[in-house]
């Protein structure tokens, strides 16, 4: 069940947490929402404190009234240390999938005192541009589709080659992750406008993510899916041999992104954590 906090502009923010022990924030994709992090979730929650949140304009959480200068990865990050503080936590490992990911690293080089360590899921310091062109094909973009059934195949058709050996039930449950339930007719789970932020941000020049990676002090778990059009096996190797300290793992048969209930992530994630909380 998700509850609210106001973000500093008013904003309505929804998020859940599950759990005790030390903290960790779970922040996904660009269009995506806490339900991603579901499994993950209870997977921890027996010895952490798992905190999900909906970024503004996703999920349950309040649509901007500028898309463009609201939905960005700094505006967002500032919405996940105002949750903290709502919470009282002042320290806490980041979990961040794909665009979590570059919020994570600008909290961790911008609030070193804040962050005890760092997973990436399937993101780094270089962001493959055909994967956000791809992006770019269905972002923002009513589906049209009838019922989850179709969207489970349409899902299928567009992903399988990324993520081989799904079977129909994990088909399912991907579209069931991905949509909103309008009625029993799969709807976008994020307002529409996002798109014309992310086309904006897509026109600008990027930032230099390999200055920002080499900032983060915190530890670093980089994950990458062995199909991934976003995270190259170059990046990571570069990452890595920058980073000798990091720790890294390719996951086999996923794309952008792995899902997190894979058993090799979640001993990963667990040996992680166990390091980072020693």
């Amino acid at each position: 069940m998700s509850e609210f906090f106001d973000a500093a502009d008013g904003r309505r923010i929804a998020y859940a947490v599950s759990g005790e022990g030390p903290a960790i924030f779970c922040l996904p994709g660009i269009s995506r929402t806490m339900v991603d992090y579901a499994d993950l979730a209870r997977h921890l929650a027996p010895r952490h404190q798992v905190i999900r949140m909906d970024y503004r304009g996703r999920g349950a959480s309040g649509w901007a009234e500028n898309p463009v200068a609201e939905y960005t990865p700094i505006v967002e990050g500032q919405d996940m240390m105002a949750l903290a503080a709502h919470l009282g936590i002042e320290r806490g490992t980041i979990v961040g999938t794909s665009r979590g990911g570059i919020i994570g690293m600008l909290l961790a080089a911008g609030q070193p005192h804040f962050v005890s360590g760092l997973v990436l899921n399937d993101i780094g310091a270089v962001v493959e541009r055909a994967g956000l062109e791809f992006i770019m094909t269905y972002i923002g973009l009513d589906p049209g589709l009838a019922d989850f059934e179709t969207a489970a195949a349409r899902m299928k058709t567009n992903f399988s080659a990324a993520f081989p050996g799904l079977t129909e039930a994990d088909w399912m449950a991907f579209a069931r992750r991905t949509y909103r339930d309008d009625g029993g007719r799969p709807a976008l789970a994020y307002d529409p406008d996002l798109r014309e932020a992310t086309a904006v941000a897509l026109e600008n020049s990027p930032p230099d993510l390999w200055k920002l990676f080499d900032a983060v002090q915190a530890p670093i778990l980089t994950l990458r899916g062995e199909h991934s059009n976003i995270l190259s096996a170059g990046t990571l190797a570069e990452m890595a041999r920058r980073r000798p300290d990091m720790t890294h793992l390719t996951i086999a048969d996923r794309g952008h992104v792995p899902f997190l209930d894979e058993p090799e992530a979640l001993s990963a994630i667990d040996r992680f954590l166990l390091e980072v909380h020693a």
